[in-house]
């Protein structure tokens, strides 16, 4: 042990490290990873959406407050753990939530708030463009919001100068430099991936309908240089070390990979990027990703067509709403405990409460819920309201009621998964499970693989999460071979020896699901219902 210990002390003493920084929906994480790609320690901090005028946004003020707490709390666990200072990174990588809307002008200011992923404010750009490219666009991509920008003739339009996502600002402001790893460029605009940029003919296709309502640009011109997996994309300027770590200690000069969004580090994070994997990232929203071996027969406007952080073609099924409205109930029952004096810590709360949906009934004996905090494209809604509601003879447990939710939180992401497995014929051998759902072992993990019927694979890294993705992209950028493949790479160097535990569906589970998805479905009349009366 004290060989190891001496041996991570002197790695990052020499700045033979990799540091990952990603800013997700609910918490911002920076993780800092040695040579074997293993993790020597973490810093994180909490922090959530606003609903503003009408808008889910998150204000660039919090970003970098968060990011230097993160920073902060990771120097400290670094300090604590191996006395030593950071002071210098081999390579740094930032990854952030997808899509939203990120518009500058010439000067670099900030143009209007932060429109993220969670608006669903885009209807009529989203449907024209997919029309128009024969493609599907999504409401939460930047093209959309754009879009719906110039059809709302807003004010700010006319001064944009440049459009990116919140993983490209930050690393544009660490490094002065305007790129997008493939990966995250993708929802912004489709790309091609074989040569590796935004798709010309669709490009074509936008400047034209923007000219006839005055944009006056062409969308290349404001849109991040595209980058793929292993490319430099920039280093660390005396400016962006200050942004990360104010106190001063860090170093600049470290080379920074392609910035990258949550889907394509999670992809990396679990060793999904060959063809036949997939993963499924379950927190705050959920998706799910596959990699083609064909392009898909049709245009959905439930599954978008993006690309592993090396260009591959991937169909992915993003849904807005997972956790939030079980993440609420479980405040609630931790209020209650706390009431009676005989609180537990949240994370042994999760733990019990999630273990009690394993006695519930298969079918969750009746109840019903809807777990849309906000909008739901793949269902149509435009806006949400969680409820729950059951009928009298319905079988009203703690159990069954803890069942109902973690079913709820899957239910959309079945809907649009159906389509790739049952329409397209999409063959998984088995999807990697990660993010907040999968945290409780088993009990998430064992209902997804019985409701979408393919094996769910959780890794013992599972808990890094996208952070860790994003350092990985940063050390195959430093440490490759000059032709070695990403998929290789991780493969050989990063999970050769990895742990994971599998879960196959269960038919009892499965048939128990698909009853609760009868209900879910004809409850989605009561969902719009709820939607037109509560303002």
């Amino acid at each position: 042990m004290c060989a190891e210990w001496n041996i991570a002390r002197q790695t990052i003493e020499e700045g033979r490290t990799s540091l990952g920084v990603e800013l997700g929906s609910t918490r911002i994480k920076a993780v800092l990873i040695g040579a074997d790609h293993q993790p020597l320690g973490s810093g994180s901090f909490e922090w959530e959406n606003r609903f503003e005028n009408g808008v889910w946004t998150y204000r660039l003020e919090d970003v970098w407050s968060g990011i230097q707490n993160s920073f902060r709390s990771l120097s400290a666990d670094i300090r604590g753990r191996y006395d030593a200072e950071l002071r210098s990174v081999g390579s740094i990588g930032v990854s952030a939530m997808m899509h939203g809307y990120l518009v500058f002008d010439a000067d670099g200011n900030q143009l209007v708030p932060f429109r993220t992923w969670r608006n669903t404010s885009t209807e009529r750009a989203s449907a024209g463009l997919t029309d128009l490219f024969r493609f599907n666009i999504p409401q939460r991509w930047s093209v959309a919001h754009l879009g719906q920008a110039i059809l709302n003739k807003e004010s700010h339009v006319g001064d944009i100068a440049f459009m990116t996502t919140l993983a490209g600002y930050v690393h544009m402001k660490l490094t002065g430099q305007k790129v997008l790893g493939i990966g995250d460029a993708a929802g912004m605009f489709p790309v091609d991936g074989v040569s590796g940029t935004y798709n010309g003919k669709m490009l074509a296709r936008f400047d034209e309908w923007a000219e006839d309502l005055n944009f006056g640009r062409k969308l290349k011109d404001i849109l991040p240089r595209i980058l793929t997996a292993g490319e430099t994309a920039g280093v660390l300027t005396p400016e962006g070390a200050r942004l990360l770590d104010p106190d001063g200690l860090l170093a600049p000069g470290a080379p920074l990979c392609p910035p990258e969004g949550d889907a394509g580090t999670g992809m990396v994070a679990t060793n999904s990027i060959a063809e036949r994997t997939g993963n499924i990232s379950a927190g705050t929203s959920i998706f799910a990703m596959a990699v083609l071996e064909k392009e898909l027969s049709a245009v959905y406007k439930e599954i978008d067509m993006v690309t592993t952080p090396t260009g591959r073609p991937v169909a992915m099924v993003h849904c807005n709403n997972c956790t939030s409205d079980l993440d609420a109930w479980v405040g609630l029952f931790d209020e209650v405990t706390r009431l009676f004096g005989c609180g537990a810590d949240k994370s042994g709360l999760y733990d019990m409460l999630y273990r009690k949906a394993l006695e519930g009934e298969a079918d969750c004996g009746g109840l019903l819920s809807c777990n849309y905090l906000s909008g739901e494209p793949i269902t149509d809604f435009g806006e949400g309201r969680p409820l729950f509601a059951r009928m009298p003879e319905s079988r009203f447990t703690l159990g069954n009621f803890m069942r109902c939710l973690l079913f709820a939180a899957m239910g959309t992401i079945k809907i649009g998964m159906d389509i790739l497995t049952e329409k397209e014929q999409v063959r998984l051998e088995q999807l990697m499970g990660h993010g907040g759902l999968f945290k409780v072992k088993d009990v998430g993990q064992r209902l997804m693989a019985s409701a979408l019927r393919v094996p769910v694979t959780v890794m013992e890294t599972a808990g890094e999460g996208g952070a860790w993705g994003i350092a990985l992209l940063a050390a195959y950028m430093r440490q490759r071979d000059a032709a070695e493949t990403l998929e290789a790479y991780l493969s050989q160097k990063v999970f050769a020896e990895s742990a994971g535990v599998s879960v196959r569906p269960e038919e009892t589970d499965t048939q128990g699901f698909l009853a609760f998805m009868r209900r879910y479905r004809e409850g989605l009349a009561i969902e719009r219902t709820a939607v037109e009366h509560m303002k």
